[in-house]
C-alpha cells in the first residue's frame, strides 16, 4: 500500500480496514509510542512528526483512547460480556456457552447488565475497555437499536479491540456475528400452527425497533400469507415492558376467534397462557400457544410450551471460538503485514420443539 498527498493530507486508497495505533505507526514509519505521544502532543516528539501524525489521525477520524493507548501491552485474557438483560434464559445459556470455550482456552470473562439502556450500554463498554479486557461479545440494547447509534462499538472496533455480535445485532456495524434466522424460525412455527388447523393466529412481539423482533413478525406474516389467510393488524401487538403485558393480552383474547398465539419470548407465552387461564380459555383445546427459546419456564409451565430452540449455548461456544480466534491470530501477526479485516456471520440453526401448549 502506498500513501500519496492530495491536499496536505495522506491518502490510503480503498481503505476500509479499521484505523489503529499500530497501522498508523507502520504507515508513517515511526514507533507506536511514538505515534501515541503524538496525539497526546508530547513535546517528546518533534512538531513536524507530531502534526504530521495528528493530520493523518484527524482525517481518518481515529479518536485516541484508554483503548488505544494500552493496546499494545494489551493481553488481559478477559472477555467482557453485555447482554440486555438477564430475566430471559436465553441470555444465561449463551453466557454459560461462552464461559465453557472462554475456560477451555484460559479466558476469564466480566459480565455487564445495560437494562435495554443505551446510556449504560456506553458507559459499560467504556468501563471494560479501560484496560480490562481483550475484546467483546454483546448483544444490543432496545435503545441503541431505536437511536440507531453505534459510536460507542465503532470507536472500539476503530482502536483494534474485537467485538462480536450476538442474538441482536445490526448491519450498519461491520464485524463478526452469530445470529439465527429469526424470520425463518418464525414462518416455520407459524406454519406449524397452520398445519394443526389453527386459523385466526395472533402475534405477541416487541417494538419494531429490537431486530430479532421486527424478524419474526415478518416471518409470521409470510407463513399467513403463503396459506392464504388474511393479514390482520388487530391480531398483532406489540410489547415494550413484560411487567404490564398482561392488560393488554387480555384484550387481545376477548376476540373468541383467535385460535393460537405465536409468542416471540416464553415470557410473553407463559403470560398468555395465564391469562387464557383466567378467562376461561383451555390451552391448547381453545388456543395453541409457541414461544420463542426453549427455556426452564417452557419445560416446566403448566401445560409446558412448545418453543423454538434458539440453541443458546452453540450460540455461545461459536461468539467465544470467534472471538478467541481473533484475539490469538491478533497476537501472532504482530509485525507482519496488515491485512484487509473480513468478518463472518455464523447463523445457528433452529427447530421446534413440540409440548402440551399446541398438542
Amino acid at each position: 500500500m502506498h500513501l500519496y498527498y492530495e491536499n496536505d493530507f495522506y491518502h490510503i486508497p480503498n481503505m476500509k480496514k479499521k484505523i489503529t495505533l499500530k497501522q498508523i505507526a507502520k504507515e508513517l514509519d515511526v514507533s507506536i509510542s511514538t505515534v501515541s505521544k503524538s496525539l497526546r502532543n508530547s513535546l517528546e516528539i518533534g512538531e513536524e512528526t507530531r502534526l504530521k501524525v495528528q493530520a493523518f489521525a484527524k482525517f481518518y477520524h481515529y479518536k485516541p483512547n484508554n483503548i488505544a493507548l494500552s493496546l499494545k501491552n494489551r493481553k488481559t485474557k478477559t472477555i467482557g460480556i453485555i447482554i440486555p438483560e438477564i430475566v430471559h434464559h436465553f441470555f444465561s445459556t449463551v453466557i454459560n456457552g461462552i464461559e465453557q470455550i472462554a475456560n477451555e482456552n484460559g479466558y476469564s470473562v466480566i459480565i455487564c447488565l445495560s437494562d435495554d439502556s443505551f446510556d449504560k450500554e456506553v458507559i459499560n463498554m467504556e468501563m471494560l475497555a479501560n484496560g480490562s479486557i481483550d475484546g467483546f461479545i454483546m448483544s444490543l440494547s432496545k435503545e441503541t437499536q431505536q437511536k440507531k447509534d453505534f459510536h460507542h462499538i465503532t470507536e472500539v472496533i476503530n482502536q483494534g479491540m474485537p467485538v462480536v455480535m450476538f442474538d441482536r445485532v445490526t448491519n450498519d456495524i461491520e464485524c463478526d456475528k452469530v445470529i439465527i434466522n429469526d424470520e425463518l424460525a418464525a414462518f416455520e412455527a407459524v406454519q406449524s400452527l397452520i398445519d394443526k388447523g389453527r386459523k385466526k393466529i395472533a402475534l405477541v412481539t416487541t417494538v419494531d425497533y429490537v431486530s430479532v423482533g421486527k424478524l419474526r413478525t415478518d416471518g409470521y406474516t409470510k407463513a399467513l400469507l403463503n396459506n392464504g389467510i388474511p393479514f390482520d393488524e388487530n391480531l398483532i401487538i406489540k410489547i415494550e415492558n413484560v411487567d404490564n403485558c398482561e392488560i393488554t393480552i387480555a384484550k387481545l383474547l376477548e376476540d373468541k376467534a383467535i385460535d393460537a398465539v405465536f409468542a416471540v419470548n416464553e415470557l410473553f407465552a407463559v403470560t398468555i397462557i395465564k391469562t387464557a387461564n383466567k378467562m376461561g380459555l383451555k390451552v391448547p383445546e381453545d388456543l395453541a400457544v409457541i414461544a420463542f427459546t426453549d427455556g426452564i419456564i417452557s419445560k416446566y409451565s403448566t401445560p409446558t410450551i412448545t418453543t423454538v430452540t434458539q440453541n443458546g449455548i452453540e450460540m455461545g461456544n461459536i461468539a467465544a471460538k470467534i472471538l478467541i480466534e481473533r484475539l490469538e491470530t491478533e497476537h501472532d501477526d504482530e509485525g507482519e503485514e496488515e491485512q484487509e479485516e473480513t468478518y463472518k456471520t455464523v447463523v445457528i440453526e433452529t427447530h421446534l420443539i413440540e409440548r402440551e401448549s399446541t398438542n
